[in-house]
Parts: structure tokens; sequence; C-alpha cells
């Protein structure tokens, strides 16, 4: 198991939810962190919450630009993980207008694919990418169309990278429903409501907390073998 002390982690996406949690883990263990994020509060209130050695940028990760320079300035790092993502959005396809669905890949999908493009050339040959899906792509319900297409294109995306970009190992995390601000497009009640119902009947008896999916993200840099791997961080969704 590789030892982060002292490696460069960029973190795109790492200014709240599962992102924040998985850089506060990181820097436990003496990395140093730079998160980027489309929102300076967010980056401030961030780095008094991570205890280590972090630094933070404001990009948008839709403009290539941006993003290109973001990585020039900041040079050669270890791994990146990407986590941004706006709120999730559920809506059934003849209900959604093609332009709304065209527009939610521009951060999940081609925001990470922009961010790769650019990072990959930074990024040491020993080190790592962790992209980010969701179960939904092999268990979506009703009104997950875009959700789930999106996963499973992130999915299919890293296994070919793992191939691209080798021996810079890729891999990514399938979380399941997870208590993170994704789900700001909810009132507070029907989002407790439903992490009660989806958690009730998950073999785990609850949802998950953006620290459970931080350890799967971990894992994935510290270990040196496996790549082109999706694992599944759901409570046992994927089996009910």
């Amino acid at each position: 198991m590789e030892n982060l002390k002292g490696k460069k982690v960029v973190i795109i996406g790492g200014s709240a939810g599962i992102g924040l949690a998985t850089a506060k883990s990181i820097a436990q263990k003496g990395a140093n962190i730079i998160i980027a994020s489309s929102n300076q509060q967010r980056i401030d209130k961030a780095l008094q919450e991570i205890k280590g050695q972090a630094s933070g940028y404001v990009i948008d990760v839709t403009d290539e630009l941006q993003v290109k320079s973001f990585f020039e300035k900041i040079g050669p790092f270890d791994h990146l993980i990407f986590t941004a993502g706006e709120n999730i959005m559920l809506s059934n396809v003849e209900d959604t207008a093609l332009e709304t669905a065209k527009n939610y890949f521009n951060i999940r999908y081609w925001g990470a694919f922009t961010a790769v493009k650019y990072a990959a050339p930074f990024i040491n040959s020993t080190g790592s990418i962790v992209l980010t899906s969701g179960i939904a792509s092999n268990r979506p319900n009703k009104g997950w169309a875009l959700g789930a297409s999106i996963c499973a294109a992130m999915e299919g995306f890293s296994r070919a990278l793992a191939m691209e970009l080798a021996p810079i190992r890729v891999n990514i995390v399938s979380p399941g429903v997870v208590k993170t601000e994704l789900w700001g497009g909810m009132s507070e009640n029907e989002r407790n409501e439903m992490y009660t119902n989806i958690g009730n009947a998950l073999p785990v008896k609850r949802v998950g907390e953006a620290e459970d999916v931080a350890k799967t993200f971990v894992y994935l840099l510290e270990q040196e073998y496996g790549t082109g791997q999706t694992l599944i961080i759901d409570g046992g969704t994927s089996l009910v």
C-alpha cells in the first residue's frame, strides 16, 4: 500500500460532500491536498475544516481554458479525484427537455473528461485517477434515466482510461444514496423521509454518509495493483 504522506492530491469537487470528506481523510495521512470548486466561499470553509496542508482554487469545470490553466499552474502531482456534480435531478424522459438532458452531462461527464484530458500529462506514472459514478448505473429506478446514463458512461470511460493512460491507475467509485448537498433540490422533510425509507430497506439499515464513501477513495489511492475497476459502496442497494 502506498504511503500518502507528502503526496500531492487534487480533488475537483473537494469543497463539499464526498469530496470534502475524502480531502479530510487524505490530509490526515499527510498528503498535500489541492481542492477545486466553483464557489470561493465553500472553498474557504472547506480549508478551515481540513486538518493539514491544503490549498484551494476556484474553477468552472465546464470551461476548458480554466481547467487547462489550473493544471498548468499546479504542475506535477500524484493523484486526481473527481467528485464534482450539481444537484441530483429525477425526471421521466417524456417530461425532460432535450436541452436540459444535454446540460446535465456538462459537469459530471464532460467536466470529468476535461479534467482528465488536462491533468493526465502532469500525473506521476505511479499515480492514479479516481472518478465517481453511482449505483443508478446498474440499479436504476423510475426517473433515473439521466442519472443512470451518466453513471454508466463514467464507468465505461474509466475502464477505457485505465488502458489509455497506463501505467497510471484509473478506477471509479459507485456510491448508493448518501447524505450530501446533492439532494438540495428536495425539502428537508422530503430528504429525511427518503433517507429513512431507503435506509430501512437496505441490509445495513441506513443510507450512507460522506465519510463511508471517502474510505473507498482513500483505498483506491493507496492500493497499487487494481485498475479499471468500479468499487460499489451502496449499503447493499444492489442486492435488494
